[in-house]
C-alpha cells in the first residue's frame, strides 16, 4: 500500500471514530431534539456534530467531500472531481432516535465513479469495518482502543498505523457454518417488491432466514458472510451505500443494479440510487 493510500485509510478510520464519539455524546443523553428536514427525514445534533468532526479530521487531506449533512454541490462542479469523499455522518438516524443501536458512520473514497476505500463504524458496538482495493475487507472489534493504540505507537508512518490495525482485524468474509439461505432487509422498507423477492427465494431454497437490521449494517452482513443477499427496492442515496459498497466489493461480494446487474456508480447528476442487490452470486 502506498504512503498516500495508507494516509487516506488511516485518516478515514480516525474520522469515523471521531464522528462516532460525537454521536455517542448525544446518544447518552436522556433526551435530544429531532428536527425534520425538507425530505421528511430526521436530523439530530448527533448528525451535525459527527459531520463536523469528520470534516475536521479529513481536512488534512485536501479533497472535496460530498456529505448528506454538508453543503450542496452543483453537478457542474462535482463532475470535475477526480478523487473525493462521500460521507454519511449518521446512517440510520431513525434507528438512532429509536435507540436500537443500529446506526453507523459511513466514509468512502471515490475515484471518478467507483469507491476504492470504505469505512463503516458502529458506535454502540465499537465495531469497525474497513476495506480498500489493495488490502481487501476487514472487521475490527473493540475498535477504539486498538485504533488509538495504532496511532499512538506507530506515529512514524501511516503505513505502520494501517498495518497495526489490519493485524488486529479479521478478514472478510468471516468463516460461517450457516446452512440456511439468509436474506437481510430493512426494518423500515418492507414493500411488496421485497416480499415478492423473498417469496421467490423461498421457492428456490425452501427454508430461508429473514433478518431485519438498520442502516448500512445490511451491506456489512453480506460482506462478512452472515447473510447471502440484501435486496433494496426502496430509495437510497449515494452516501447511504458508498462505504458499504467498497466493503462488500473488496470482500468478494458485488453491489449491482437490480434491473441490469451492472455495478452501482457514484457522483451521478441525480444522487438517488437505483434499486440494487448485494450478493455473492456470479
Amino acid at each position: 500500500m502506498t504512503k498516500q493510500k495508507a494516509k487516506f485509510l488511516a485518516l478515514a478510520v480516525k474520522a469515523a471514530l471521531d464522528g462516532g464519539e460525537k454521536i455517542m455524546e448525544v446518544y447518552s443523553k436522556e433526551d435530544f431534539a429531532v428536527e425534520i428536514k425538507e425530505d421528511k427525514s430526521p436530523l439530530t445534533q448527533a448528525d451535525t456534530d459527527c459531520n463536523n468532526a469528520i470534516t475536521e479530521t479529513l481536512d488534512e487531506i485536501k479533497l472535496p467531500i460530498l456529505s448528506e449533512e454538508g453543503k450542496a454541490m452543483h453537478f457542474q462542479e462535482r463532475s470535475q472531481w477526480e478523487l473525493f469523499w462521500i460521507v454519511d455522518p449518521l446512517d440510520g438516524t431513525k434507528e438512532f432516535v429509536k435507540r436500537n443501536g443500529e446506526f453507523t458512520v459511513n466514509i468512502a473514497l471515490v475515484h471518478k465513479v467507483s469507491p476504492i476505500l470504505g469505512v463503516i463504524y458502529v458506535p454502540v458496538k465499537d465495531v469497525l469495518y474497513f476495506a480498500s482495493s489493495e488490502l481487501g475487507a476487514y472487521r475490527l472489534d473493540e475498535a477504539k482502543n486498538k485504533v488509538s493504540f495504532a496511532f499512538s505507537e506507530h506515529v512514524e508512518s501511516y503505513e505502520s498505523i494501517v498495518a497495526s490495525i489490519v493485524a488486529d482485524s479479521a478478514e472478510l468474509p468471516l468463516e460461517s457454518e450457516r446452512s440456511v439461505f439468509t436474506i437481510v432487509g430493512s426494518r423500515s422498507h418492507m414493500n411488496d417488491e421485497t416480499k415478492e423477492f423473498i417469496d421467490k427465494h423461498r421457492e428456490t431454497h425452501g427454508t430461508i432466514d429473514m433478518v431485519a437490521v438498520g442502516s448500512s449494517l445490511k451491506i456489512c452482513q453480506v460482506a462478512e458472510g452472515s447473510a447471502d443477499i440484501y435486496p433494496r427496492f426502496a430509495p437510497t442515496m449515494e452516501w447511504d451505500t458508498c462505504a458499504g459498497h467498497a466493503i462488500a466489493k473488496f470482500s468478494g461480494a458485488r453491489v449491482v443494479r437490480a434491473d441490469n446487474g451492472k455495478e452501482l456508480l457514484y457522483n451521478k447528476e441525480n444522487l438517488l440510487n437505483p434499486w440494487f442487490l448485494v450478493d455473492r452470486q456470479n
